[in-house]
């Protein structure tokens, strides 16, 4: 039986757009589903980064129970957003000199089981930078919904032992099929 590469992006997609998701602080996110996009206070001058591995930003945030993470966004962006940010991206792997000028960051991290523990695969986190930001807020981003309180239920559920319900409530994640000059670029397996 043949394993699974290491270095895959998994997500929730379709043929138009792929889920990210985010975790903020009650004041980014309400701004946000307000607006329907990103809006002050989110701050166009710094890096945001993106996950399209659910279980991995349930990790980051401690299921939305960690201080300025209470807040957890699925965050909508196009296809050719997505891409366009891979097709820029520097691995963080690569150096501070090849960092210093690259618009988008990318890293591999440990996927993430529901209970917190690596798995043996990785997930990709991706840094979009200052000068692409508004690019990603204002042109790539198609929604952003609030996954708070289906965050919170399934946190209970797994801390009550309902491990199976749980996974009832995550979203659906598959292999995401990368141009084979994407799989290159990004060091993948």
């Amino acid at each position: 039986m043949a394993t699974a590469p290491q270095f895959q992006v998994r997500a929730d997609y379709d043929a138009h757009g792929i889920t990210v998701y985010q975790a903020y602080p009650a004041a980014i996110a309400d701004a946000a589903l307000r607006a329907g996009r990103f809006v002050a206070p989110f701050s166009f001058g710094r890096m945001t980064w993106i996950k399209p591995s659910f279980l991995w930003l349930m990790h980051r945030s401690n299921w939305a129970r960690k201080p300025g993470q209470e807040r957890i966004l699925a965050v909508r962006i196009t296809r050719a957003g997505w891409e366009e940010a891979l097709a820029r991206a520097v691995l963080t792997t690569s150096g501070p000199d090849a960092l210093a000028g690259a618009a988008v960051h990318v890293q591999w991290d440990p996927e993430r089981s529901a209970r917190g523990a690596a798995l043996n695969h990785y997930s990709i986190q991706v840094g979009i930078g200052r000068d692409l930001i508004r690019t990603f807020a204002d042109e790539w981003t198609t929604g952003i919904t609030d996954l708070t309180p289906r965050v919170l239920k399934a946190a209970a559920l797994i801390q009550g032992g309902q491990a199976a319900r749980a996974r009832r409530l995550l979203p659906p994640e598959r292999v995401y099929p990368l141009p084979a000059a994407l799989e290159d670029r990004l060091g993948r397996c």
